[in-house]
Protein backbone atom coordinates (compact mmCIF):
# COMPACT_ATOMS: atom_id res chain seq x y z
CA UNK A 1 0.00 0.00 0.00
CA UNK A 2 1.40 3.38 -0.94
CA UNK A 3 -0.36 5.64 1.50
CA UNK A 4 0.37 9.33 1.33
CA UNK A 5 0.35 12.07 3.93
CA UNK A 6 -2.92 13.96 3.42
CA UNK A 7 -3.00 16.51 6.26
CA UNK A 8 -2.67 16.95 10.00
CA UNK A 9 -5.62 15.70 12.05
CA UNK A 10 -5.65 19.14 13.71
CA UNK A 11 -6.47 20.74 10.33
CA UNK A 12 -9.90 19.08 10.36
CA UNK A 13 -12.93 20.69 11.95
CA UNK A 14 -15.94 18.60 12.91
CA UNK A 15 -18.63 18.41 10.23
CA UNK A 16 -16.57 20.26 7.62
CA UNK A 17 -14.96 18.77 4.54
CA UNK A 18 -11.42 19.59 3.47
CA UNK A 19 -10.20 19.03 -0.09
CA UNK A 20 -6.81 17.42 -0.59
CA UNK A 21 -5.20 16.28 -3.80
CA UNK A 22 -2.96 13.23 -3.62
CA UNK A 23 -1.11 12.16 -6.73
CA UNK A 24 -3.65 14.05 -8.86
CA UNK A 25 -6.68 12.49 -7.12
CA UNK A 26 -9.10 14.99 -5.48
CA UNK A 27 -10.34 13.69 -2.13
CA UNK A 28 -12.76 15.17 0.43
CA UNK A 29 -11.66 14.44 4.01
CA UNK A 30 -14.27 14.76 6.77
CA UNK A 31 -14.19 14.55 10.56
CA UNK A 32 -17.73 13.49 11.48
CA UNK A 33 -19.62 14.22 14.69
CA UNK A 34 -18.59 10.80 16.06
CA UNK A 35 -14.89 11.69 15.75
CA UNK A 36 -14.33 9.39 12.75
CA UNK A 37 -12.31 10.54 9.74
CA UNK A 38 -13.63 9.68 6.27
CA UNK A 39 -12.18 10.16 2.78
CA UNK A 40 -14.33 10.08 -0.37
CA UNK A 41 -13.87 11.21 -3.95
CA UNK A 42 -14.19 15.00 -4.03
CA UNK A 43 -16.04 15.18 -7.35
CA UNK A 44 -19.84 14.83 -7.38
CA UNK A 45 -20.83 12.05 -9.76
CA UNK A 46 -23.70 14.19 -11.05
CA UNK A 47 -22.29 17.61 -11.76
CA UNK A 48 -18.48 17.52 -11.52
CA UNK A 49 -18.69 19.83 -8.48
CA UNK A 50 -16.24 19.74 -5.54
CA UNK A 51 -18.02 17.90 -2.73
CA UNK A 52 -15.71 19.43 -0.11
CA UNK A 53 -17.53 22.72 -0.70
CA UNK A 54 -20.76 21.02 0.40
CA UNK A 55 -22.44 20.32 3.71
CA UNK A 56 -21.69 17.56 6.23
CA UNK A 57 -24.62 16.15 8.15
CA UNK A 58 -24.17 13.00 10.21
CA UNK A 59 -22.37 10.52 7.98
CA UNK A 60 -23.26 12.24 4.69
CA UNK A 61 -21.69 14.91 2.50
CA UNK A 62 -24.16 16.91 0.43
CA UNK A 63 -23.24 18.59 -2.85
CA UNK A 64 -24.01 22.30 -2.58
CA UNK A 65 -25.00 22.64 -6.23
CA UNK A 66 -27.87 20.18 -6.69
CA UNK A 67 -28.35 18.63 -3.26
CA UNK A 68 -27.25 15.03 -3.77
CA UNK A 69 -26.01 13.58 -0.49
CA UNK A 70 -23.33 10.87 -0.44
CA UNK A 71 -22.65 8.38 2.33
CA UNK A 72 -19.22 8.99 3.87
CA UNK A 73 -19.02 5.25 4.57
CA UNK A 74 -20.02 3.80 1.19
CA UNK A 75 -19.84 6.67 -1.30
CA UNK A 76 -23.37 5.82 -2.44
CA UNK A 77 -25.70 8.70 -3.35
CA UNK A 78 -28.70 8.83 -1.05
CA UNK A 79 -30.91 10.93 -3.32
CA UNK A 80 -31.18 12.25 -6.86
CA UNK A 81 -29.99 13.75 -9.11
CA UNK A 82 -26.79 11.74 -8.52
CA UNK A 83 -27.10 7.99 -9.05
CA UNK A 84 -23.45 6.93 -9.37
CA UNK A 85 -21.33 6.43 -6.23
CA UNK A 86 -18.06 8.22 -5.51
CA UNK A 87 -14.97 6.30 -4.37
CA UNK A 88 -14.25 5.78 -0.66
CA UNK A 89 -10.64 5.60 0.54
CA UNK A 90 -8.99 3.89 3.49
CA UNK A 91 -7.91 6.38 6.17
CA UNK A 92 -5.07 5.73 8.59
CA UNK A 93 -4.15 8.08 11.41
CA UNK A 94 -0.70 7.92 12.92
CA UNK A 95 0.86 10.41 15.32
CA UNK A 96 -1.76 13.04 14.49
CA UNK A 97 -1.27 12.72 10.73
CA UNK A 98 -3.98 11.51 8.31
CA UNK A 99 -2.72 9.12 5.62
CA UNK A 100 -4.68 8.01 2.54
CA UNK A 101 -3.77 5.77 -0.39
CA UNK A 102 -5.35 7.56 -3.38
CA UNK A 103 -5.03 4.48 -5.57
CA UNK A 104 -6.85 2.00 -3.34
CA UNK A 105 -10.56 2.29 -2.64
CA UNK A 106 -12.50 0.46 0.04
CA UNK A 107 -14.40 -2.64 -0.96
CA UNK A 108 -18.00 -1.81 -0.13
CA UNK A 109 -20.49 -4.62 0.35
CA UNK A 110 -23.58 -4.13 -1.77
Amino acid sequence: MSRMRALELSELQQDQAVRVELDGVPIAVVLDNQGEVHAIGDTCSHGQISLSEGFVEGDTLECWAHGSAFSLRTGMPLNLPAYEPVPVYVVEIEDGVVYIDPHVTKEIAA
